[in-house]
């Protein structure tokens, strides 16, 4: 059937709370790629409010935290570094996942976004255990000795997701009075 999109067929159905963790998770996606609809290059890296935070800048944020986190999944703790010891220009180049960058445009910050999430999607069907776990880094935001599961650590990314969402939607009705959430 012309426009049918075989692409599910290739992959055994996902059921149970992988479905619902990857349901979740999509939903967040989808409402805060909302938030762009129909901004300019311009218009997504504007700031709107008195934070620091912009549409683009969000997103960029977004991609940067779930690459992260599924990194974790995979391989632990090597892949957060050491959050405790970051210089100058690590902060700086943290900072500059919130903001729109000479050069960058929408359309490549919401390709990697789309990017991250088939990598992410993929691992959530392929992943053999949700149970895996791996030691958090020593850290004040995180309890001592704490160890996140694989299940625990998409919790993570979905709820930051939702989160930075909202910020999103804050900002792009304070641009243009539009509403992604309503």
């Amino acid at each position: 059937m012309p426009g049918t999109d075989t692409t599910t067929f290739d992959q055994p159905a996902i059921t149970g709370e992988r479905a619902d963790l990857l349901e979740a998770l999509d939903h967040h996606r989808t409402m805060l790629r909302r938030t762009a609809r129909d901004l300019t290059d311009e218009q997504a890296g504007l700031r709107s409010t008195a934070s620091e935070l912009c549409v683009g800048g969000i997103i960029k944020h977004v991609t940067s935290v779930e690459r992260v986190w599924v990194a974790f999944i995979q391989e632990g703790l090597p892949a957060l570094g050491d959050v405790t010891d970051m210089t100058e220009d690590d902060w700086a180049r943290r900072n500059d996942e919130f903001r729109m960058l000479p050069g960058e445009t929408l359309a490549g910050v919401l390709d990697a976004y789309a990017e991250v999430a088939r990598t992410t999607d993929e691992l959530v069907r392929g992943l053999a255990d949700l149970d895996v776990s791996h030691p958090l880094p020593e850290a004040p935001w995180f309890e001592a000795g704490a160890r996140w599961t694989a299940r625990r650590t998409l919790l993570h990314i979905i709820g930051e997701t939702a989160q930075h969402a909202g910020h999103a939607d804050i900002i792009r009705e304070s641009l243009d009075g539009a509403l992604s959430m309503a």
